[in-house]
């Protein structure tokens, strides 16, 4: 088994992405499943066309995508993307798309279909915060989900695929104190076992993972 995982560049001012660098410290293989790192830019269209490319070479049978989302407490897979990109800032070549369907034949959204509650059981029984995002954005971070499940959709039916968003690590907040923040030890930690349970479990649990608001 094949899993390749890919991490942001960093972007919107920050000098590092956790994202990213925690991508970096994972170990070759997790729980017998060969572990493919990539390393995407944090623009438009460029980040998915160079995914495909690395689908297209290694043929992987799990594919998750790896986001930083400043202001989050723990590690958090998410559930679904949606067809729009509407970003808030410029991404790292100056594009800001605006109201714009990512693809105009894909679905208003998709949902994951990594196990999702497995991977957050599996995180918090690591000693590690996790839990289930409902919104990815409307970013690159969501772009690129969708792009990723699009691609389940339209070409390859067999393989799994997601997104996790990751916090700041403590170098990002010195300036930030009221913002969370993480060691790049631990999100690492906590990838390894979002990977190691999407490897192990073909289906999903059966588990709180939702929201009130």
């Amino acid at each position: 088994m094949k899993v390749l995982i890919t991490g942001f560049d960093p972007f919107g001012g920050e000098s590092i992405n956790p994202a990213l660098e925690a991508v970096k410290l994972l170990p070759e293989n997790i729980s017998g499943a060969e572990v493919i790192k990539l390393e995407i830019p944090t623009v438009f269209r460029k980040s998915l066309a160079k995914i495909e490319e690395a689908i297209e070479k290694h043929n992987p049978d799990i594919v998750i995508s790896i986001g930083q989302a400043g202001g989050r407490f723990g590690v958090t897979p998410e559930r679904v993307a949606i067809n729009i990109d509407d970003a808030r800032i410029e991404d790292n070549e100056g594009n800001q798309p605006l109201d714009i369907a990512i693809y105009e034949d894909g679905e208003p959204a998709y949902f994951s279909n990594l196990p999702i509650k497995a991977m957050v059981r599996e995180i918090k029984d690591g000693g590690l915060p996790a839990s289930v995002s409902n919104t990815a954005g409307t970013f690159v971070c969501n772009h690129v989900m969708y792009g990723l499940l699009y691609l389940v959709d339209k070409k390859y039916p067999n393989m799994k695929a997601g997104f996790i968003h990751v916090p700041y690590i403590p170098a990002q907040v010195v300036d930030k104190p009221e913002k969370p923040s993480m060691s790049i030890v631990d999100i690492s930690k906590a990838l390894e076992l979002s990977i190691k349970a999407a490897v192990e479990n073909d289906n999903d649990i059966k588990a709180v993972g939702g929201t009130i608001c």
